[in-house]
């Protein structure tokens, strides 16, 4: 009976009875047959006591008479039945059809539901409307689902799965729901290189990108501000209905420190800061509230930068506050400039000053004057007699007459002339003791008191 059947692949009834290696024993009307472990089901089973000594049918996959051996599945038979069950429940679906279903697998990208003998695959987009990086976030294997098909292909009997098709869309009305400008409350819930994702409720979730997230922290990791499941205010930036994007700002919702820092100290203001870094730009100067100014290079005036040490004070000259470029600048050349003009006090151009030489070199002499004031007397100004310009007829410690003829506060620099003031004198006596009509000239007037006023005054060496 047993053969007939086998070789016409007739089922056949039997009841398994037993627990042996690799499988189960199963009574065939009187005869034993061994049913593998792999043929007990279309998936692994752990209990099968469900099964044992129970009447249900078997189909025979081998046998062997003269050895007695008989192999038989019960899986073929379940397989059979939900072949035919997939193709009645395949020949009534349609899309937008709402079915109930089992999470069977989860993967990377999404979730295979069973909907009774037919797999599904419910995609990681299509679960919910806020995003998800994995389905384990939102789903468990053996969870019941209620899903919609949201695409089916015949040919292929595949079926696509949505969830969050059958949940309202949050999109929806959002602009009215929460317009640009609005501060909203939210939970950090995931955390990128370039930025914070915040989940606002309802399946709206934006993103604060690094740039938003500080006015003073610029070049750190958004991990070293914000922490996940951290509950945080901020504000709604921009809304891309298209892209279903929304833009979020925290640093929108605390009070801007450039803008108080540069309410206090305007441009101009002379201020007292701690070197928080010497770099090769410049001098970084902490204000506080976590604002730096920058002490650049070209307005230390001298100064070599290596002379300052972090945490130095350090006077300054604020020459740029621009809180919208969140730029601030200082200046020690400035600050040395006023000092400088100070010390200038009412000396002007065309005055005639009492100098003392300092040094002599190629191109003149470096002089000396009024209350530490330094100048230049050029070669071609030491004299207006040509065979007299020249800087190795002075001597250090000399004094010497000399008009000044600049000041430039930006280079701190004076500019005299031992020429200038000759020829100044010479006008003055023309003007003075000459007439245009008398036909005697400046020589014949002064005669010798000019040539022993070109003569160098003489020093006393100390």
């Amino acid at each position: 009976t047993l053969e007939r059947s086998f070789v016409s692949a007739e089922r056949v009834n039997g009841t398994i009875f037993g627990k042996v290696k690799g499988g189960l024993t199963v009574d065939l009307s009187g005869v034993v047959a061994f049913l593998p472990n792999s043929q007990v089901d279309v998936r692994p089973i752990k209990d099968v006591t469900a099964l044992m000594n129970v009447v249900q049918p078997f189909q025979i996959l081998k046998l062997d008479r003269k050895r007695g051996n008989i192999v038989v599945s019960r899986r073929s038979i379940l397989e059979e039945s939900r072949a035919d069950a997939r193709a009645d429940f395949v020949a009534n679906l349609s899309e937008g059809q709402i079915i109930e279903g089992t999470v069977k697998n989860l993967t990377d990208y999404g979730a295979f539901v069973d909907l009774g003998g037919v797999d599904g695959l419910l995609h990681v987009t299509d679960i919910s409307w806020k995003r998800i990086n994995h389905p384990s976030e939102a789903l468990t294997i053996g969870q019941k689902v209620t899903v919609q098909v949201i695409r089916f292909n015949a040919d292929t009997k595949r079926i696509s799965l949505g969830m969050k098709q059958l949940a309202t869309d949050p999109w929806e009305g959002i602009a009215e729901r929460v317009p640009v400008g609005t501060d909203i409350t939210g939970k950090v819930s995931n955390i990128a290189d370039y930025g914070v994702f915040v989940d606002l409720g309802g399946g709206l979730e934006g993103l604060a990108h690094i740039t938003e997230l500080s006015w003073t922290k610029k070049n750190i990791h958004p991990s070293k501000i914000l922490t996940i499941g951290q509950e945080v205010n901020v504000r709604v930036l921009e809304i891309d209905n298209e892209k279903r994007r929304i833009s979020l700002g925290l640093k929108q919702t605390q009070e801007n420190p450039w803008s108080l820092i540069t309410a206090q100290y305007p441009a101009g203001t002379v201020l007292d800061g701690e070197v928080k870094a010497v770099t090769d730009v410049g001098i970084f100067v902490s204000l506080g509230g976590d604002v730096d100014a920058l002490l650049p290079t070209s307005e230390l005036g001298g100064v070599k930068a290596d002379s300052f040490n972090k945490g130095d004070t350090i006077k300054a000259r604020v020459i740029e506050a621009d809180a919208e470029k969140e730029k601030f600048v200082l200046s020690l050349r400035a600050l040395q400039g006023d000092q400088f003009m100070e010390a200038v006090g009412t000396t002007k151009k065309g005055d005639v000053v009492t100098c003392t030489v300092k040094s002599i070199e190629t191109g003149g002499i470096n002089v000396t004057f009024g209350d530490g004031l330094t100048g230049f007397i050029k070669r071609g100004d030491l004299s207006r007699d040509r065979s007299e310009q020249r800087a190795d007829r002075f001597a250090v410690g000399e004094k010497v007459d000399a008009q000044i003829i600049s000041i430039d506060a930006g280079s701190r620099k004076v500019t005299l002339s031992v020429k200038s003031r000759e020829l100044a004198e010479e006008k003055q006596a023309m003007k003075e003791f000459g007439s245009a009509d008398s036909g005697a000239s400046l020589g014949d007037i002064l005669g010798p008191v000019m040539k022993q006023a070109a003569k160098p005054a003489k020093t006393t060496k100390k």
